[in-house]
């Protein structure tokens, strides 16, 4: 039994190599992917692949920056509409309830914060430990 599964295994895998091959030698996949499709870093130099990540790492970082300081000046700006809104009388906030809500999202991260603190403890212990036997060894032995 273990033999025939075996035997399928090797089967399925010569069809999906077999069928990659094909797929390689078709025109369209080569105009796609170019004639030699294969892992990125055999393609280029380790300067170019040095020069790509840091332009690319840039436009992130810049793109994030951007989208950022859109995000902050939407909900700034919609706080500030909101209470220029409520002191008009457009609408009417109940303050009370928010601060309510604001005060049980506190509690809850509190007690989140709370949770993970025995893990972080343990391991600033653990890390502390670790050093203090290293630091205690190397003095032993110079």
């Amino acid at each position: 039994m273990a033999d025939r599964n075996k035997e399928l295994e090797d089967e399925i895998y010569d069809k999906v190599v077999d069928i990659t091959e094909y797929a390689k030698r078709q025109r369209w996949w080569n105009r796609l992917f170019g004639q030699n499709s294969g892992p990125l870093a055999e393609k280029y130099s380790v300067a170019t692949q040095l020069a790509i990540g840091g332009v690319s790492g840039w436009c992130a970082g810049y793109l994030f920056q951007k989208v950022g300081k859109v995000a902050a000046m939407s909900v700034g700006g919609g706080l500030l509409l909101l209470q220029i809104a409520n002191n008009s009388g457009y609408i009417q906030v109940d303050w009370k309830r928010v601060e309510k809500d604001v005060n049980k999202a506190k509690k809850q991260l509190k007690k989140g914060t709370d949770q993970a603190r025995p893990e972080l403890k343990t391991f600033v212990e653990k890390s502390t430990e670790f050093v203090k036997k290293n630091v205690l060894y190397h003095d032993k032995h110079c």
